[in-house]
């Protein structure tokens, strides 16, 4: 029984592995005709299978592939937060190389301010040595000024002391030649004294008018290598035509120009009334000037006309400009001329003063026009009449005095044939509250400066003082 079990069992598990190896058989065989169904297939398209094969690879190394990019990724933010430390590290250095380039460039910019304080000392000393100089080669030109007076004085001594005493306080001209007034035809070549018998104050001012003009000529000879030997467009300007009465008059302001203007605009029969001319007027462009002709008129007239200048004592002039230009008001001259005063001269000055210009002392204005280099240039109302005039180049025919104004007008006046009943108006229409500038008023403003300053204020006018025969007005003066 046992025996038969087992055959049977051992007949079923044969007949049971009979059908498995045909079953793996059968499965074998289909899977060999798959593959090489496909094989042949590939063959048949190789492009088309190449994009599967890779996208198998790409499968296949996916996960590798992860873990490389993972593995990259870290070692790349690593690599980052180096470069990130290198930038850091450069953004440092940099920060420190500008800093050295700016702590340089101060160093250099030090050491330029130093050349330029070095050279700002040089210069201030040539600035010195250039005023000491100056000051030495004006001293120079005093001590020939001098010299030339008592050339002057050796030369007079043989004429009467009382004939000086007269030269101190009157004018120079050459006189009418009778009796009645001149024409305006009359020339100045054929002026003589004789026919002033009747008026001896006349006479003894024509003779006086002779004196002065031989003292111009004697300073001009003293002074001719420095003196110009042409007529400036600015002298020519400062000249004034009236062809009526042919006369030149050549303004020098604060000596009763105003005035003076208007007896021309009267004479030339612009007016009939002098009191009817404003000052405005006065000192438009009304009257015609040299400049305004051509060169052969203006010769012309230089030739045949009565050329006439007034002088006045030099440094009561500058007061009186002073006063009336800067202690009054006076729109143009305190915004032209205050502004770079006070700018320049004293120390701490307010803006409201720096601004406006207003309140220029009178110590303020001696510097700057003692100074070499003014902060703004000169202006006619206190230059020298020497230099406004020019009477070493133009031959005045009369040369008059403020001093002794009424009379030596009235002289002139007659000598080129005003009416008789002309005379200058003497009124004053600015400032008309302020007292007239005079010695007394003079010696009280020069006595708020030094000597050193009233010295060197009388040696700039000091030409005039000699051409013009004016005596020291302070004692101290050399």
């Amino acid at each position: 029984m046992v025996w038969e079990g087992m055959k049977r069992r051992m007949a079923l598990d044969s007949l049971f592995g009979r059908r498995r190896r045909l079953s793996c058989f059968f499965w074998f065989l289909l899977l060999f005709g798959v593959g090489v169904l496909l094989f042949f297939i590939q063959l048949q398209d190789a492009p088309g299978c190449a994009p599967q094969q890779g996208y198998a690879l790409q499968l296949e190394g996916t996960l590798q592939q992860s873990r490389e990019t993972l593995s990259t990724q870290d070692k790349e933010r690593g690599k980052s937060d180096i470069y990130q430390e290198h930038q850091a590290k450069s953004d440092i250095y940099q920060e420190h190389q500008v800093k050295s380039d700016i702590y340089q460039d101060h160093l250099a910019k030090s050491d330029i301010y130093q050349d330029h304080q070095v050279k700002s000392d040089i210069y201030q000393d040539h600035q010195v040595k250039s005023d000491i100089y100056q000051d030495h080669q004006a001293k120079s030109d005093i001590y020939q000024d001098h010299q030339a007076k008592s050339d002057i004085y050796q030369d007079h001594q043989h004429q009467a002391a009382d004939v000086f005493r007269v030269l101190k306080t009157s004018p120079p001209t050459r006189c009418i030649n009778n009796n009645t007034p001149t024409s305006s035809s009359s020339s100045p070549s054929s002026w003589s004294c004789s026919g002033l018998s009747s008026h001896q104050r006349w006479r003894d001012l024509c003779s006086i008018q002779e004196q002065r003009q031989q003292l111009v000529r004697t300073m001009c000879a003293k002074y001719r290598s420095r003196i110009s030997k042409t007529i400036t467009l600015q002298l020519a300007k400062n000249i004034y035509v009236e062809d009526k009465y042919k006369i030149l008059y050549c303004q020098v302001p604060k000596v009763g120009c105003s005035n003076w203007k208007r007896s021309l605009m009267v004479l030339g029969g612009q007016a009939s009334d002098p009191q009817d001319i404003p000052h405005e007027m006065a000192h438009s462009r009304r009257l015609k000037t040299l400049d305004s002709f051509q060169r052969s008129g203006a010769i012309k007239r230089l030739k045949t006309y009565t050329k006439v200048m007034f002088v006045r004592e030099p440094l009561e002039r500058m007061v009186s400009a002073y006063r009336d230009k800067f202690e009054n008001p006076n729109e143009y001259y305190h915004s032209s001329f205050g502004k770079y005063i006070i700018s320049k001269y004293r120390v701490n000055a307010s803006r409201a003063a720096l601004d406006s210009g207003d309140g220029v002392t009178f110590q303020e204005f001696v510097q700057y026009l003692l100074d070499v280099h003014r902060p703004v240039g000169m202006d006619i109302h206190w230059e020298t009449a020497n230099q406004l005039c020019s009477p070493c180049l133009i031959d005045y025919d009369f040369i008059g005095k403020f001093e002794n104004m009424d009379d030596e007008s009235s002289l002139f006046l007659h000598l080129v044939g005003a009416p008789p009943n002309f005379t200058l108006p003497t009124f004053k229409d600015r400032n008309p509250g302020d007292k007239k500038t005079s010695s007394e008023i003079t010696q009280k403003y020069f006595a708020q400066v030094g000597p050193s300053e009233r010295q060197r204020v009388y040696d700039f006018y000091y030409k005039d003082y000699l051409m013009f025969n004016y005596s020291k007005p302070f004692p101290d003066l050399h």
